[in-house]
């Protein structure tokens, strides 16, 4: 019967064109498990089926022969920030830059992170609003290459709080369109988010405690009080959208996720309360536990100031220990590294980092595919490969669940039908 079907899918595709994918190796991330010698026929953006090599191929079809290959669902990075350049010893930084120079470095941004293997990305706040709206628009028709992008517009933040430009002078005024997040009441938080979202962006970033690259901030201090947050989450209902809210600190965690919001952003000082609580009600936590190593070797070969050094090395250890204990409980964890922080294209880095901190291999790229995926709710979209998804997908050489940092050096990647990167 398999058999039959299978032909008559064949058939019926056989006079279209159809690109079929020879696959040595399968990874299955929504069984969780590795299928071998596998065949994905992709017509136009969609795969319309994942077979047995031996089942027929449409006659004519272009063949891609990747059978010495492990293939894999592109990956996906739930934290990302492509605009502008990336962190350095300059908080104010931001400041040096036209917004044409920041889309145009995003363009740079976006390029590295698909060539990197990560095809869709949630860009989680830039400084400079709705720059983001722009590239993500620029990408989806064809203007410039990169991943598929839900975004945030802008953060939502209280004045001189974790999502602000800091470090300048009191008589310095920064730009207007680097404030258009900020909101210091339930009724403004309200406002900001209606802006927001009809001017562009996907879903909301609220920043609920300080951070660790905003100088004056500390990533322990709720900067949102619980009925705050809750503004932004219902009025982000209202738009049939979401809330992720950065947080490092317990009670501001505890504030988020009470008030609904959908994912913890970092959870670095997470305490027991604040875990049992996110498994408790599904939240969802999205955890950078490899750029700590990055800020600090990185920031102090290249003097980047002292508060954000300390800041770093009171988060990096404790975040860690957090997730792992998340790991224990069976909290929802999805892939996210804070990229902007480090050079684009170093995403695939963190996942070794999830391996050694509790996850099995298999965990740490379902969190990458499936599970980012339905965080996204985009999983009907991408996150896997079967019939219906975009024919995103990877391919490298190798046992990738022997070893997940083999993903550190992607060979080949496909965007929706596209090789965008390698011909083996």
């Amino acid at each position: 019967m398999l058999a039959t079907l299978l032909l008559g899918a064949a058939t019926a595709l056989a006079a279209q064109e159809v690109t079929a994918i020879r696959a040595g190796r399968l990874v299955d991330v929504e069984q969780g498990k590795v299928l071998q010698n596998q065949v994905i026929l992709v017509q136009g953006e969609k795969i319309v089926a994942v077979q047995p090599a031996g089942a027929a191929i449409p006659r004519g079809a272009r063949i891609i022969d990747l059978s010495a290959y492990t293939v894999l669902p592109g990956l996906i990075d739930l934290h990302t920030h492509l605009v502008g350049d990336i962190a350095s010893a300059s908080p104010t930084a931001p400041l040096t830059q036209s917004g044409a120079q920041d889309a145009l470095a995003g363009v740079r941004n976006a390029r590295a992170t698909l060539l990197a293997g990560f095809t869709t990305v949630r860009d989680i706040g830039t400084y400079r609003a709705f720059v983001d709206v722009a590239l993500r628009n620029a990408i989806n028709d064809g203007t410039v290459p990169g991943p598929r992008m839900q975004v945030a517009g802008a953060y939502v933040t209280v004045s001189s709080g974790g999502g602000e430009v800091t470090g300048v002078a009191a008589d310095v005024t920064v730009p207007a369109d680097m404030r258009r997040g900020v909101a210091n009441s339930a009724d403004e938080v309200r406002q900001r988010v209606r802006e927001l979202l009809n001017g562009g962006a996907d879903f909301i970033k609220v920043i609920a405690t300080g951070a660790v690259f905003t100088l004056g901030t500390k990533p322990g201090a709720p900067e949102y009080t619980e009925a705050e947050i809750r503004a932004a989450v219902e009025e982000a209902a209202n738009y049939g959208t979401f809330v992720a809210a950065h947080a490092h600190g317990a009670e501001g965690i505890k504030r988020a996720v009470r008030a609904g919001v959908r994912t913890i952003e970092h959870g670095s000082l997470a305490d027991e309360e604040a875990l049992q609580l996110m498994k408790q009600r599904g939240t969802w936590l999205v955890a950078d536990i490899y750029n700590g190593d990055y800020t600090d070797s990185v920031g102090t070969r290249e003097g980047w100031p002292a508060e954000i050094l300390r800041k770093n090395l009171e988060t990096t250890e404790t975040q860690r220990t957090a997730f792992r204990r998340a790991v224990e409980l069976g909290v929802n964890i999805a892939y996210g590294t804070d990229s902007g922080i480090y050079p684009h294209g170093m995403n695939a880095w963190q996942l070794p980092y999830m391996v050694r901190f509790g996850m099995t291999p298999m965990q740490a790229l379902q969190s990458a595919t499936i599970n980012a995926a339905r965080v996204m709710g985009w999983e009907d979209r991408v996150g896997a490969l079967a019939a219906g998804r975009f024919a995103d997908l990877i391919a490298v050489r190798g046992d990738v669940l022997a070893d997940v940092g083999i993903l550190k050096n992607v060979p080949f990647v496909m965007k929706g039908g596209v090789v965008v990167k390698g011909a083996p």
